[in-house]
């Protein structure tokens, strides 16, 4: 099990709406709904893995979650706030996971759309991230997450912090990832927008996942050709769009008629 760092002071999180810009508010709550989604689709872990966001302002400080809380009750004030070296910036109770900051600081830090990272565990994108060809381009989900995706090779659990010049690396201009034996990972430039790239990319390793239980001899291969021109269909540009305008508001009134303590 991964150590964490300790905060050296603990305060109840109450105060930290008056001790935060109305900026960072925000943030804070579109990040807490990522977290209620995550376990609302059942694709937590426990208290492991993480969603993250890169704080307003020139302090280069970001928001992740509390180590121990599961995702369902995580609320916009219990999100710690930490520094680059992974030191949490405001008082608080809660530990830190530094496999979290490894990962999460290399893209925030270094990738110019990554002011959202987040990153899952779950049995369909593990088992996608173990099969040598990747993801496939078999559904249309799959054409859609497949021409954004890099793919990183597995280092042991991420507490090296030199293996975040390999992360950036291998992240290029692409913006989710396939961590090899391990999970997905997505980045966007809104919570919103890093959002809905990983509901792609979950929902293409759960088809592909079921397609091939099937058996491959039957599978049936998109036309020649289809896949690139999903591909000029469904630009960057287009997915900021869609999720900070339409899916993302959405979301958060769904999150709002099921349990509105996420904007606490």
């Amino acid at each position: 099990m991964a150590t964490v760092f300790e905060t050296k002071s603990a305060n109840d999180d109450s105060h930290i709406r008056g001790a935060v810009s109305a900026e960072e508010w925000q943030v804070r709550v579109d990040l807490a709904a990522a977290y209620r989604l995550v376990a609302l689709y059942g694709w937590d872990d426990l208290i492991f893995t993480h969603l993250s966001a890169r704080v307003p302002g020139p302090e280069h400080h970001f928001l992740i979650n509390p180590y121990d809380m599961m995702f369902e009750e995580i609320t916009a004030s219990s999100l710690v706030k930490i520094d680059t070296d992974g030191q949490p910036v405001l008082p608080t109770a809660h530990p830190v996971n530094p496999a979290g900051f490894t990962i999460h600081s290399a893209l925030h830090m270094n990738c110019e759309d990554a002011h959202a990272v987040m990153h899952l565990h779950t049995p369909d994108g593990q088992a996608v991230s173990a099969m040598s060809e990747g993801l496939m381009e078999h559904t249309q989900t799959g054409m859609i997450a497949r021409h954004d995706i890099a793919y990183h090779d597995y280092e042991g659990i991420a507490t090296d912090l030199e293996e975040r010049e390999r992360l950036v690396e291998d992240m290029g201009d692409k913006h989710a990832m396939i961590l090899r034996n391990h999970g997905t990972l997505a980045i966007g430039k809104t919570v919103a927008q890093c959002f809905l790239r990983l509901y792609f990319i979950e929902r293409a390793c759960t088809a592909q996942v079921r397609m091939l239980s099937a058996g491959r001899k039957n599978l049936n291969n998109p036309p020649q050709g289809t896949p690139e021109k999903v591909e000029s269909q469904t630009p960057a540009a287009g997915m900021g769009m869609v999720a900070d305008g339409l899916a993302w508001p959405a979301l958060l009134r769904k999150l709002d008629r099921i349990d509105p303590s996420f904007r606490n």
